[in-house]
């Protein structure tokens, strides 16, 4: 048990920024326990008002905007520092495959996918 965190791409059309029910969704990126982006991530979620109380299976649109700020996060190292029952701990290693997966989610919305976040804990 833990943290699962994933990004997915879809060719289907998403028009909600949250809260929404996808199929046929290909997996994009997975992080195993790096709380402080998972808790960028629910910053964002609840900035594009999302309801669910606890930020868990819940989708996350992600747009080029959102790609940009998390980059700027990251560049700063800015995310926030984040805890929680077996959420695990950030280490500074995390930092590759972040960068890995703004590159890989970029490339999927050129090529016309829908990216979304979700995690499960």
């Amino acid at each position: 048990m833990g943290l699962d965190m994933f990004a997915f791409k879809t060719k289907h059309k998403v028009h909600q920024s949250v809260d929404f029910k996808v199929q046929n969704a290909e997996e994009l990126h997975y992080w195993r326990k790096h709380p402080d982006l998972h808790a960028w991530m629910e910053k964002l979620y609840r900035s594009k008002r999302g309801r669910a109380k606890a930020f868990n299976l819940a989708n996350l649109r992600l747009l080029p905007a959102d790609l940009a700020e998390l980059e700027a996060s990251l560049r700063r190292t800015s995310l926030p520092k984040t805890s929680g029952l077996m959420f695990g701990q950030s280490v500074s290693s995390d930092a590759f495959g972040d960068l890995l997966f703004l590159e890989r989610a970029r490339q999927a919305i050129r090529d016309g996918y829908t990216v979304y976040y979700s995690s499960w804990w």
